[in-house]
């Protein structure tokens, strides 16, 4: 989108975008197939979160402190699960469930007997949940196994994000999705195509006709 008002003279040059620690040098895109052979070898408990966090983007910190009093098995078409922290205020936000995330957290819940509230990934750490190296090792066996191009845990929210942005959504529902303090962070993940860019136009010279009182 920037590089496009570049070219149309509408800007300069592109804006800096200073990215969250988080979001830093974690570009590696999982392709489809990749995805079906790590999740064909990844041990449990990994698995299930890899899952989770490719259908919902959330980042690894904020899937592990997942509380069951933030999952709601009601709301929308497979319940949503409610982010209560993170960096921005931006990143508090609500996140429908695809039916395997559903079924994932479900299974879970049932298994854990039914809670009404605690840690969705409880564990023997300080914090008592999953922590960045709970997984490490299982991580580690799971590339090796399904022999695909290596790459870092947090790269499974890149990885929904790019997708997110390929099917066509527009960089400011998927700030909302993603929990982006900004627009423009959001900006990279959308790729307009030429068909795209003059529809919006086509429809822009149709809004100013209507209201220039010539028709």
């Amino acid at each position: 989108i920037t590089r496009l008002a570049v070219q149309w003279g509408a800007i300069e040059a592109a804006p800096s975008i200073k990215m969250l620690p988080g979001e830093r040098h974690r570009e590696h895109v999982v392709k489809v197939d990749e995805e079906a052979r790590y999740l064909g070898v990844a041990a449990e408990p990994l698995g299930s979160v890899a899952a989770v966090l490719i259908d919902t983007g959330m980042r690894p910190d904020e899937c592990y402190r997942l509380r069951w009093e933030s999952v709601t098995w009601t709301n929308g078409r497979n319940g949503t699960i409610l982010v209560t922290q993170g960096k921005t205020s931006a990143a508090r936000r609500v996140l429908p469930l695809s039916i395997r995330a559903r079924n994932i957290l479900h299974d879970r819940w049932e298994a854990s007997g039914g809670p009404v509230e605690g840690w969705v990934w409880a564990a023997p750490t300080v914090s008592g949940h999953f922590e960045k190296s709970t997984l490490k090792k299982q991580h580690k066996k799971a590339l090796k196994l399904s022999r695909v191009r290596p790459f870092v845990i947090y790269s499974l929210r890149h990885t929904f994000l790019t997708r997110l942005g390929e099917s066509g959504c527009d960089a400011w529902t998927l700030a909302r999705i993603a929990g982006h303090s900004s627009v423009a962070m959001s900006a990279r993940y959308v790729h307009p195509s030429e068909d795209a860019v003059l529809t919006a136009l086509d429809r822009l010279s149709r809004h100013n006709f209507g209201h220039s009182g010539m028709g």
